[in-house]
């Protein structure tokens, strides 16, 4: 079983950066895949952002683009999102969520149903 931790959220004024940590644990990180999600209050849950297992291949929101980064350290088990040029509409739960693929392939995936597991989430809230 794969255990997935977030962290690195919190308060931040508009323009703002953070950058959000998934840890894992449990299994070999480097054979999943991983995609971050974020839900707003009264919203739908929508991606932000996914890595294949090798960081080769992302994958990045409209909304996001050029103001976030994804990136991962296989050896430290752990993915990052690097969110910068923050505004108010970026408020939301963050989740990070991975799926196996194994070394075959280099994809990343978009939908929530991709994926088999979950962290708990952390908040980010940006002050206008």
């Amino acid at each position: 079983q794969l255990q997935l931790v977030e962290s690195g959220g919190g308060l931040v004024q508009a323009g703002g950066s953070l950058k959000l940590s998934c840890a894992a644990s449990g299994r070999t990180f480097s054979n999943y895949a991983v995609g971050w999600f974020r839900q707003a209050p009264a919203k739908e849950r929508e991606a932000v952002a996914a890595t294949s297992w090798s960081g080769g291949s992302t994958y990045f929101a409209d909304f996001v683009k050029g103001r976030f980064t994804i990136s991962r350290d296989n050896a430290k088990n752990t993915v990052y999102l690097q969110m910068n040029s923050l505004k108010p509409e970026d408020t939301a739960v963050y989740y990070c969520a991975a799926r196996r693929t194994g070394n075959s392939n280099n994809y990343y995936y978009t939908l929530g149903t991709d994926y088999t597991y979950w962290g708990q989430g952390t908040q980010v809230t940006v002050s206008s």
